[in-house]
């Protein structure tokens, strides 16, 4: 079992609710073979902080599969399947969800690298992995940047699938923000700062506008996977528009001390899946 690489302040709210709602609720570790942590002996097993999955998506992809085959797996084992891998957001964008620009460059394609830098026309670029998380392995690089560029690309494509994306400069003035969706509403939203690799994350509550909550649903709606709970990062462009970063439906931070209501739709949500009959346990 690894440590987590930061603090999920989720944990705490969301155990004391569910033990408060009557569940025997329980911390397991998805790299851990103990049978204290098998997750087909609970009822319903909600993803959370998996936040190193990306290291070992084949261990984490195995154990996933043995969940939903012995519990209720929130979110379901194809949503979780479906979103592991970034190259979702080209899906999304042709569904007609506005993303960020991205190129998807296939894992030891390097004669696309160069290119996809120079034919993009961007002054100022993001790479980073299409399986991924916490901001690790993602770098930024300007116009006078590209011989390095050139070379981390090169590096990361030769190891995995890589995504080369613009950096949008609204970032820096608070317009990244992050929508959060619990069981079919949107209940907050967050605004946060940019990051990369190493580097902390900083956040700060949002008012909801009507345009962040049809841009959740749209961006859900799109998908067509069932999902219990999510979070929509968007990137409020100076025009006023919304393009999707990220789609998250595994393990995103929900931010429940912005959000006491959002917690209790979660604890809600779990309960009545709690009840629903599942397929019959392997001895």
């Amino acid at each position: 079992m690894q440590a987590l690489p930061e603090p999920d302040f989720d944990e705490a709210p969301l155990l004391a609710a569910l033990r408060e709602a009557g569940f025997d609720a329980q911390v397991l570790h998805w790299d851990s073979d103990e049978p204290a942590h098998d997750p087909a002996a609970f009822d319903v097993c909600v993803l959370r902080a998996t936040w190193d999955y990306y290291r070992r998506p084949d261990r984490f992809k195995a154990w996933l599969r043995r969940a939903a085959s012995g519990s209720v797996l929130c979110n379901p084992l194809a949503t979780v399947l479906w979103n592991m891998h970034k190259r979702y957001l080209l899906q999304l964008a042709e569904a007609g969800v506005p993303i960020i620009p991205t190129i998807l460059i296939q894992r030891c394609d390097m004669q696309s690298c160069g290119s996809a830098l120079r034919q993009s026309g961007w002054r100022d670029v993001v790479i980073k992995p299409a399986v991924s998380a916490a901001s690790w392995n993602t770098r930024r690089f300007r116009i006078d940047e590209l011989d390095h560029a050139d070379a981390f690309l090169l590096e990361q494509v030769a190891q995995r699938d890589t995504l080369i994306q613009p950096y949008l400069p609204e970032v820096e003035s608070g317009g990244e923000v992050s929508i959060v969706w619990i069981d079919g509403q949107v209940t907050h939203a967050i605004a946060k700062a940019p990051r990369f690799e190493g580097g902390e994350e900083c956040v700060q509550p949002r008012t909801v506008e009507s345009r962040h909550i049809a841009f959740a649903h749209r961006s859900l709606r799109a998908a067509q996977l069932e999902a219990v709970y999510a979070r929509i990062d968007v990137v409020e462009r100076a025009d006023g528009s919304l393009v999707l970063s990220e789609l998250e439906l595994i393990e995103p931070s929900l931010h429940f001390n912005h959000s006491p209501a959002a917690l209790r739709l979660l604890v809600n949500a779990i309960e009545r899946r709690a009840h629903r009959p599942t397929a019959p346990r392997r001895e």
